[in-house]
């Protein structure tokens, strides 16, 4: 047990410090939402009318918890994306070699991608008070307990992805066509209210859908426009949670049964 927590808190570490040491990814990751959100924010402020009760509200203020999901969509992509490199080395071959289970060196993987996405996650929750959102102690920590399974969720769901990917350009395409489209129907550019019925279908079959309507509930009281017509807390979390146990099922069912994709 001591052997196998000290493989996954080495596996842990080292994906902070390599992804810490690429200042690309780090800038990457965390700059790409900030302009989404100063772009689109500003661009579309004039003509976001959501249906909502009380009156209108700010696109930028309505976009920010929606770019925190982003960037922890991004993070969990590029500290997966390191599995396909670390085939190519040959560090991959040598750690599921050791005397460890396979579900250690998932489990230190995945912790290590959840954590740097909370960590630039609240780097921007931290500006929050630029958009209108203003924090607590408490709704901040609230907000943290309800990301942390999310961001753990997506970055299993791209393990699974990369597991079996020959290729970083094929993991890339593979993001564009099936991991943003579930950041797109989540409800963080628009609102489900007033959107076609398919639509709505779509966002409300979509896991990450819960993950940010429980994060804007912390953000907002019960009655505040910004959280109406959005799925209940309960719900919220525990699809959440049944989530996390999924992507994180499917991992540990993928490390065990096969190898990883050989290299091109």
């Amino acid at each position: 047990m001591r052997r196998s927590i000290g493989a996954a808190r080495a596996l842990l570490w080292r994906e902070v410090i390599r992804f810490l040491r690429d200042r690309n990814r780090v800038l990457g990751a965390l700059l790409q939402p900030i302009l989404f959100w100063a772009l689109f924010g500003s661009g579309l402020r004039a003509s976001f009318h959501p249906p909502v009760p009380g009156g209108s509200v700010p696109y930028e203020e309505y976009f920010f918890p929606g770019v925190v999901v982003m960037i922890l969509l991004f993070t969990a992509i590029f500290s997966t994306v390191s599995i396909i490199e670390d085939r190519r080395e040959g560090f991959l071959q040598s750690v599921l070699v050791a005397p460890v289970p396979r579900s250690i060196v998932v489990l230190g993987k995945v912790l290590g991608g959840t954590c740097l996405a909370m960590a630039q996650g609240l780097v921007l929750l931290l500006l929050s008070p630029l958009a209108g959102i203003r924090l607590t102690v408490a709704s901040l920590g609230e907000a943290c307990l309800v990301l942390l399974p999310l961001a753990f969720a997506l970055t299993a769901l791209s393990f699974c992805i990369a597991w079996r990917m020959e290729s970083t350009q094929g993991f890339h395409a593979v993001m564009t066509v099936f991991l943003m489209p579930l950041w797109l129907l989540s409800g963080a550019p628009f609102p489900s209210l007033g959107a076609p019925a398919w639509l709505r279908a779509l966002i409300g079959l979509n896991p990450v859908t819960y993950g940010l309507a429980s994060f804007r509930r912390v953000l907002y009281p019960a009655a505040a426009p910004m959280v109406a017509g959005l799925p209940p807390m309960g719900l919220s979390l525990a699809v959440t949670l049944a989530f996390c146990a999924v992507t994180f099922g499917g991992a540990l069912t993928l490390a065990r049964r096969t190898g990883p994709a050989a290299p091109a």
